[in-house]
Order: structure tokens, then C-alpha cells, then sequence
């Protein structure tokens, strides 16, 4: 799995990627895209109680599409116009996280995410992982091997974000 640093990253690209011209610069998209590239992680919280559910179903398109019309129905509430473009955002948001999560080493069973749930409970994985796989101790070697994960991330998605912000804002012209 990724780290957070590559999920917010991803996540600003996706935002910069596809934001209408009008929302590139609006920071409460740019913050509900950010929020919902890291909250599929969020369920490596259940470890605290003694739940493995990390990469199930929060780790679907089935919960994209209900981030998506969860941040619409609240974004509607709350009176915004632009309660769809927060719903869209929230929905790519949540997808950038599965993208990346497809594209990594995966030392966890099971192996892989259930991509498409509610539609299969299977586990999917990509075959030829980009990103290295995160450690979950504190032990050096894992702390090193985490370093060197994070410079890896930067080093892919940074040039990346870079590219797509430069090109939606007029700066590489």
C-alpha cells in the first residue's frame, strides 16, 4: 500500500487533473479530492479493536460512489450550488486511492483490494507493482525500508503534479 504522502499527492494531481477551469483554484474541491484520496486508509483504524478490514470494502468503487453522492447530499443540504462538482471530486478522489493502491506491492493477505465491490468480493491486483509496499513496525530496517518507499512515491508522482499543475494553470507556457 502506498503512504499517505503518495495518496495526497495523487490526490492533488487528480483535483488539478480533472477540476473544471473555473474549480482548479477552489480549495474546498481541492480539499474534498485530497480527503477522500487518503479516507480509504481510514479502516486500518479497526486494527485498534482487532479488525483486519484494511483493502475490503473501502477500497471499492462501490464506496467511491458512495463518498461521492454522501459529499453531494451534504453539499446539497448545506445549500451549494456546486454541490455535484463536490460530489465528482469526492468520487475521483476515492478512485485515485484505489489507482495507486492497484499499482503497488502488496505483502498483506489478502492480496490485492476488492475494486469492485458490490459487484465481486474478489481481490485485485495490478501485475507489475510501481510502488513499494509500506511496513507497519517501527523496527529499523522497516523504518528505513518506509524512507526509502516515501522517496520512491515523491520521486514518481511529484513530476507528475508538477506536468498536470503546469499545464491546467498556464505556467509551462
Amino acid at each position: 500500500m502506498p503512504s499517505p504522502l503518495g495518496h495526497f499527492l495523487f490526490g492533488v494531481t487528480t483535483h488539478l487533473a480533472t477540476a473544471s477551469p473555473r474549480d482548479v483554484g477552489w480549495r474546498t474541491r481541492t480539499a474534498v479530492t485530497v480527503a477522500c484520496a487518503l479516507a480509504p486508509d481510514l479502516d486500518l483504524l479497526g486494527g485498534l479493536w482487532g479488525v483486519r478490514w484494511h483493502q475490503r470494502e473501502t477500497h471499492s468503487i462501490g464506496a467511491a460512489v458512495l463518498a461521492g453522492l454522501a459529499v453531494a447530499l451534504a453539499s446539497l443540504l448545506g445549500g451549494s450550488a456546486r454541490w455535484r462538482s463536490l460530489g465528482l471530486a469526492a468520487f475521483l478522489g476515492w478512485m485515485s486511492h484505489l489507482a495507486i493502491d492497484l499499482l503497488n506491492v502488496d505483502t498483506h493477505p489478502p492480496i490485492g483490494i476488492m475494486a469492485l465491490w458490490p459487484l465481486s468480493d474478489a481481490h485485485f491486483k495490478f501485475p507489475w507493482p510501481i510502488f513499494m509496499d509500506i511496513g507497519r513496525t517501527l523496527d529499523w530496517k522497516t523504518v528505513r525500508h518506509d524512507a526509502l518507499a516515501l522517496a520512491w512515491e515523491a520521486a514518481l508522482l511529484c513530476p507528475l503534479l508538477v506536468v498536470i499543475w503546469r499545464g491546467r494553470t498556464g505556467r509551462g507556457r
